[in-house]
């Protein structure tokens, strides 16, 4: 049955009920807590590219089992390590995103299957490269470009005597 509270007859009483209140939670709540520490000694060895190698495929096929398309396509690059610490490359905003999102899943499963110590796992993005061409974005420009790389589009369309409308 649940306690009834009374109705405060003005603001100090309020404040004083409210003050009861969490008093009593925080009592309650002190109590529900337990401390438990739990020591893990980790025996583990220390992650080599060798090793890293070798549980790759493991950690990609799990992916591929959950049905996770985007993150197989990020770990399709490869995974290297340098100094350490493992280097997990992205193209974009939208991979770097994911990456940090499945990072601990990673760490994870490298973990359980290689028995390994330790690490730590940084998403590195890499930008990607703008083609050094001019972008062609009016007909104008397509068809000059065109007509410098084919030589003879130009004969044609003198000696056929075509004309463009744009």
């Amino acid at each position: 049955m649940q306690k009834t509270i009374s109705i405060p007859k003005n603001l100090g009483h309020t404040k004083q009920l409210a003050d009861q209140k969490s008093r009593q939670d925080l009592a309650s709540a002190k109590k529900e807590v337990k401390e438990e520490v739990v020591e893990v000694k980790v025996t583990g060895r220390d992650l080599t590219q060798a090793i890293l190698d070798e549980v790759f495929l493991d950690v990609k096929a799990h992916f591929q089992k959950l049905g996770k398309s985007m993150e197989v396509a990020i770990l399709g690059d490869g995974i290297q390590i340098k100094e350490g610490t493992v280097y997990l490359e992205v193209m974009g905003h939208v991979q770097e995103e994911l990456a940090l999102k499945m990072k601990p899943e990673v760490i994870r499963i490298i973990k359980e299957l290689a028995s390994v110590n330790q690490f730590k796992l940084e998403v590195e993005v890499k930008e990607e490269l703008e083609s050094e061409r001019n972008k062609l974005y009016t007909s104008t420009d397509k068809l000059n470009y065109l007509l410098k790389k084919h030589g003879a589009l130009r004969e044609f369309q003198q000696r056929f005597g075509l004309e463009t409308d744009f």
